[in-house]
């Protein structure tokens, strides 16, 4: 069993990759090849926004948005406590101080109120000016993206969708990476569109915002690329990758999606009563990056991992710690003007379940039969 079955993906599409592939090799552009604008387009057009630009990974995608808005010295930026590390590194990266906002337990997502004491916290303080809010569609479910744009637009923040794990969730209709001034994804494999590597994206309505990213990624390139205009740097989608993940589109639009969300159906189901299953808002769909659980402390996630291991069924943890207690940010934890016992607490309790759009059904009922088994050893 897999975590996130790639090759089984793979074998329901590999004649459609292998020619995409073979397609690339024989027309021979490697860099910036005619799949690439392809796919912008394709992707800018499901997503519902003006432009998308492709990259080399999320983490650029994160980065280039925030050297455009010329981020930097003095700034603040909200990031959720409860995520992986890039939200908060690049920020970092940039001079700039995150700010970390404590989350929903049932959503795992930012909480729009922690987010709301925070920014007046730091104006209170007087010593970092707000500048942006990275909200993160955590797991496959987008934030909520309606409040926390509404308390920007009071304070005259940017907002940043970080959409790495979202793509393909939605909320009132509107697709991830759709909101905010700007919004990314990646497309790191274990992500619901994957490609064979490293990949990301830009998403924005923002001519001038889209325009000043696509020369920042290419060394800050003018009206050609000897022509710099602005230092830069080098982030691009290789043209393999881009024709690979045209292939993986269409089958996630046709059916990857609706077949992940059928195995997280199976899963609730089965789960109910047991542990605390994730929670979809009403309006919200999920695109199930991750399927996490809740369990009810520490030690008894301790023995469902041993339990996992023994059965060798593939689990994860996301994430035992939070961003606040991470080494790289101890210089800036007397500044915080959060109590985020809310994330610090789930990285106790979570755990992430295989779950992909190829899992068996006989897959399933072996995890969930092996967390019954191990929640009753435990009680006795």
């Amino acid at each position: 069993m897999q975590f996130r079955d790639i090759q089984r993906q793979y074998l329901s599409l590999q004649e459609k990759i292998d020619d995409a592939i073979q397609v690339v090799i024989r027309e021979g552009r490697f860099i910036s090849g005619p799949q690439v604008r392809h796919l912008e387009n394709v992707l800018a057009e499901y997503a519902g926004t003006k432009h998308c630009l492709t990259c080399a990974n999320g983490t650029d995608a994160l980065s280039l948005v925030l050297r455009a808005w010329e981020i930097g010295d003095n700034d603040a930026v909200f990031v959720p406590d409860f995520t992986f590390f890039a939200p908060a590194e690049t920020p970092r990266d940039r001079n700039a101080t995150p700010i970390f906002v404590d989350v929903s337990p049932d959503t795992f997502n930012m909480d729009p109120n922690s987010l709301e004491r925070a920014i007046t916290a730091v104006i209170k303080a007087g010593k970092l000016r707000p500048r942006a809010v990275i909200p993160v569609d955590l797991f496959g479910l987008p934030a909520d993206h309606q409040a926390i744009e509404a308390i920007a637009a009071k304070h005259g923040l940017l907002v940043l969708e970080d959409g790495a794990q979202g793509f393909g969730g939605t909320l009132s209709g509107w697709r991830a990476c759709s909101f905010g001034t700007a919004a990314i994804t990646s497309f790191f494999p274990a992500k619901p569109l994957a490609c064979y590597g490293d990949g990301g994206a830009i998403f924005t309505n923002d001519d001038e915002l889209d325009a000043c990213l696509r020369s920042l990624a290419v060394h800050g390139k003018g009206t050609d690329k000897y022509d710099n205009v602005r230092v830069g740097v080098n982030s691009r989608l290789d043209t393999l990758q881009a024709a690979i993940l045209l292939v993986k589109f269409q089958a996630f639009v046709e059916h990857e999606l609706t077949d992940a969300g059928h195995v997280a159906a199976n899963y609730t189901r089965m789960l109910s009563g047991l542990v605390k299953t994730p929670v979809i808002p009403k309006d919200y769909t999920s695109s199930w990056a991750q399927y996490t659980i809740q369990l009810e402390d520490e030690r008894q996630r301790n023995a469902m991992l041993r339990a996992m291991k023994e059965a060798e069924i593939p689990v994860m943890v996301y994430y035992p710690k939070t961003m606040s207690e991470q080494s790289a940010f101890s210089d800036i934890l007397e500044i915080q003007p959060c109590d985020c016992s809310i994330a610090r607490g789930l990285c106790k309790r979570v755990i992430s379940l295989p779950l992909h759009p190829y899992m068996t059904m006989a897959e399933q009922e072996l995890v969930v039969g092996t967390i019954e088994k191990s929640i009753a050893a435990a009680s006795n």
